[in-house]
């Protein structure tokens, strides 16, 4: 039995529609598991599963699988996401009913959750940036990123104070600030034994740090998107009304149907935020607010540049895309990306500022007179339909997944793209009577064979 501590239960008592009685007895249940699909790649799965009511795409499931032996999971068909945070989504399209061109930061982005429920809304002329400080959180943010498929998405790895250095790009930033994790009780033992109001109180002040540097790097008019799994009003509320104290900012108001089991909450100052409690949705403990930015600092200018594009590039790799109406550019020292046209002024600009994981597509490097394509490209939804491939079946996949040949038998000599149920899994290249598998080597599942079945 989870026993919750005492000191958050009493601070809770003054919540709107807090019930003590059936916060704790939902407690004691597993907690929700849900994922949501990926339109961009396929269409059709998880059909008959309860829908997520705030994500067209959410979906629930009737138990945990191990996603670890679906294919279809490491092709990047669904992310298994938490169905409370989900409503971000929601939010963002309530509020910005035009999402064209847009400049996003999701600042605290890892593993990735919100940032593929981002990308997904957002149109080709838009671009995102995912960030995650921490180095090996913004490895996992990487990997989910690529598989998730869209080239106008980047993922970088700098304190928000980096950011800040940029007066008035981005139209929306959201921010889903490091926290006491109270809302997650059910699913992390970690945080409920590491849960003290000292810590709240350190989460309380962190997340004001991490506004304040964000704050300038936000347009005029721009939003902000704030959003915690806990439930504390020293992390929630309160930061709203110091947020409006500190700066000129406005929450904004969003209609919720009531059936849904949303709480519209108010802050002392009267700003909405937005909570979610195990007993009242199915999904798990979350807060989430819409801020609009009054006051202004200033505007980014681009700076002139000369355009990176390497046509001998285009021309080795350019067979790997659908359209050849990117900038092939060389972004790192063996590194070699697409980028769409609106975005490299955004490169110029940004790459001066920040360090990135990955910005574009990456494409792999010229290896002599051959390519060497990066898996980044196997799993892009704008993977050249031609590119050479061969279909497998789950246990081939299972196999490939793990660095393992997975028993084609002898085929064409050549690159080719391993495909399950029409999408891209990785790379191999056929040397006629073998095969070598470029998986890499940190993406190879390790469960044994004995397991897979």
């Amino acid at each position: 039995m989870i026993s919750l501590p005492e000191a958050l239960l009493t601070e809770l008592q003054h919540i709107k529609r807090f019930d003590k009685h059936t916060f704790i007895e939902a407690h004691q249940h597993d907690p929700v598991t849900s994922i949501r699909l990926n339109q961009d790649k396929i269409t059709g799965l998880f059909q008959e599963q309860k829908k997520v009511p705030w994500c067209t795409e959410g979906r629930y499931l009737p138990e945990r699988p191990v996603f670890t032996l679906d294919p279809l999971y490491h092709a990047g068909a669904y992310y298994v996401q938490e169905a409370s945070s989900m409503f971000t989504g929601y939010l963002l399209q309530q509020i910005i009913k035009d999402h064209k061109g847009l400049r996003v930061l999701d600042l605290c982005a890892a593993p990735g959750g919100k940032s593929t429920h981002i990308a997904s809304l957002l149109d080709n002329e838009s671009l995102l940036i995912s960030n995650e400080v921490i180095r090996a959180r913004a490895t996992i943010l990487d990997e989910n990123m690529t598989r998730w498929g869209h080239m106008n998405t980047w993922v970088t790895a700098n304190d928000p104070r980096d950011f800040g250095k940029l007066h008035g790009y981005f139209d929306v930033v959201v921010a889903d600030a490091p926290c006491s994790g109270s809302g997650l009780f059910r699913k992390d033992k970690k945080a409920l034994e590491e849960w003290s109001e000292a810590n709240v109180q350190m989460c309380s002040e962190r997340q004001q740090r991490i506004l304040a540097d964000i704050w300038p790097a936000i347009k005029q008019d721009g939003i902000l998107i704030y959003a915690t799994c806990s439930y504390s009003r020293k992390e929630d509320e309160d930061i709203l009304d110091w947020l409006a104290g500190q700066f000129e900012a406005e929450a904004i108001h969003v209609d919720i149907p009531a059936e849904w089991g949303v709480v519209e909450v108010k802050s002392n100052k009267g700003l909405s935020g937005y909570r979610f409690f195990p007993d009242n949705v199915y999904g798990e403990g979350f807060f989430i607010a819409a801020l609009r930015k009054n006051d202004s600092s200033g505007e980014e200018y681009y700076p002139r540049f000369k355009s990176g594009h390497d046509l001998k590039i285009q021309q080795q790799a350019g067979y790997l895309l659908t359209d050849n109406n990117v900038r092939f550019m060389q972004t790192g020292k063996e590194e070699y990306c697409a980028l769409l046209p609106d975005h490299e002024q955004d490169w110029q600009l940004l790459q001066k500022l920040v360090y990135f994981r990955k910005a574009g597509l990456r494409l792999g490097q010229p290896a002599g007179k051959d390519w060497l394509p990066a898996h980044d490209v196997a799993l892009s939804i704008d993977a050249a339909a031609s590119l050479p491939g061969i279909d497998v079946t789950r246990e081939q996949a299972l196999h490939f997944l793990r660095r393992e040949d997975p028993g084609f038998g002898t085929i064409d000599k050549g690159w080719m793209l391993v495909r399950y149920n029409g999408l891209g899994l990785g790379w191999i290249k056929s040397l006629g009577n073998r095969i070598n598998n470029y998986l890499p080597k940190h993406w190879r599942i390790r469960m044994e064979i004995a397991d897979l079945d």
